[in-house]
Order: C-alpha cells, then structure tokens, then sequence
C-alpha cells in the first residue's frame, strides 16, 4: 500500500499520526519524504506536490475546511471565490483564516472538512444571502437535507438572521445566479414567480407582476446556431403570448444590479393590457 494513494485519497495531505494509524511506520513516510514523492508541510503534515491549497492551509492549522471555503468541495453552488480561509478549529484560534468553531454533526469520513450540514449552517451564519442561500438551495434541491433539519441546527435569538437566510432557499433553481437574482428582485418588492410554466414556450426563469418575463443567460448560452434559433423562437412566443421579455447575464447579476433592476423598475412602469 503506497503512501502516495492512501494521502491521495486523504484530499492529498494529512497529519503524520493519521498515516500512521492506516499502518505507515516512521522509516516508510521519511523515505516517501526524501524520495520526494511526499512534501513535510511542517513537522506532523504531509502532503502530495499538487495538494490543494486550502486543504494543505486546513491541515497545516490543525482544523477543518468549512462554510465557502468547503462548498466547492462538496459540489454546492457558490457565486465567487472566498477571500480568505474558513476553518473550523475547535477551541483554537485561526490565525488570518475565519473561524467557526462550533461543530454539530460528524466530520467528513475522508476529507479534512466539517460535516456537509455544518458546512451550510456556518455559511448561513457567516455570508451575506447572496452567498449562503445558493449553497442551501443547491443542496436542498439534490436532497442532501430539508429545511426543518437545519433550521433545528440553527437555535436561538442570535441565529435569527441565519434562520431568515434559510427562509428563503428552495428547490426551483438551476444555478446559483438565478438564486441570486431571485433575491435581488424579491428584495426590490416585486411579485416574483420562479420557474413559471408558459404554453409555447415551456419555463421561463421567473415572471415578475404577471406580465414581465425575466431570463438569466448562462455562460454556456447560444452554444450553436441551432440554440440560437431555438432560443429566438422560444423568445418570439413569449412576446406573441402578451408578455415583455428581458434578458440578463452573469455580470448584470453579480456586477451591476444597480442597472439590472432600473431596467427592470423601466419596464414594469409600462404595464402592458393583455
């Protein structure tokens, strides 16, 4: 049994004393070590050359990757990079990385990461809606959890915001920026239907006030001609049905809701007689 498949499986990098309890003696991880084929991150840490970065940081600090710094790792949506590490280090500070020290359920069984419900309670309490309710939905939506499970993970006054952040994810997105442009139109004031069904055209992203279409183009929108012409169809029926049509993208979203929503406020200010 090779140390370099076991830590491969460990996320790359782990502590000394967990290699030794799967059997590796002293003299087969220093020679690992001296061959090269293993990095001493510092004394008690091994990893492979390619280790991921944040779990090689997790380790090496003596916690567990969490809240954003773990969504990926998990396959949960997230709509920007963390600008710095989230651990979880019971009982310990975290140095220059955030950390959530409370733990609730098991840890990952492989992996140096917090337990996945952990993971989404640690984000609701930590990051803004724009952050935390994707990673809930996307989670939500595979059937990880219910809502009524992490809500009972989620006691007390102080976690009232996190709760209200729970409130808010459901099932109907497909991607973590429709999640948040969702927010950002209900935090506007308008009705906001997801996910609503129009004879001749199938879903439409979300309708707003009953007449106003809103779709939110991915990266991988128009991907060939044949798309593009399905799409125009599908955006012609729309219109002939009596309703108004807007379409957005990634950076309307994320950089400049300002405009997104004037445009929107524009439109919804002409209400259209069906």
């Amino acid at each position: 049994m090779e140390v370099e498949r076991v830590l491969r499986g460990m996320g790359s990098v782990a502590r000394t004393q967990d290699l030794r309890r799967r059997g590796f003696g002293a003299r087969a991880l220093t020679r690992a070590v001296a061959d090269g084929r293993v990095l001493r991150l510092r004394p008690g840490v091994l990893a492979l050359p390619d280790a991921p970065a944040d779990f090689s940081a997790a380790v090496s600090a003596g916690g567990l990757l969490t809240c954003v710094s773990a969504a990926g790792h998990y396959g949960l949506w997230t709509t920007r990079e963390p600008s710095a590490v989230h651990l979880s280090r019971v009982n310990l500070g975290a140095g220059n990385a955030v950390n959530h020290r409370r733990r609730q359920v098991p840890i990952h069984a492989v992996l140096p990461m917090v337990g996945l419900m952990d993971v989404l309670v640690h984000a609701l309490q930590c990051r803004q809606q724009s952050e935390s309710v994707p990673m809930v939905e996307c989670a939500l939506r595979r059937g990880d959890s219910v809502p009524r499970f992490v809500r009972d993970l989620l006691p007390g006054n102080r976690n009232g915001p996190a709760r209200a952040a729970l409130g808010r994810a459901g099932t109907s997105a497909d991607s973590a920026i429709e999640v948040v442009a969702r927010l950002l139109l209900e935090d506007a004031g308008w009705q906001v239907e997801p996910q609503v069904h129009i004879a001749g055209v199938r879903r439409v992203d979300f309708l707003l006030e009953g007449f106003l279409v809103i779709e939110i183009d991915g990266a991988a929108f128009h991907s060939d001609r044949g798309a593009l012409r399905r799409d125009r169809k599908r955006n012609n029926c729309t219109i002939i049905g009596g309703y108004l049509v807007l379409r957005f993208c990634y950076e309307d979203v994320m950089f400049f809701p300002e405009e997104l929503l004037a445009q929107v406020a524009q439109v919804l200010r002409r209400r259209p007689t069906r």
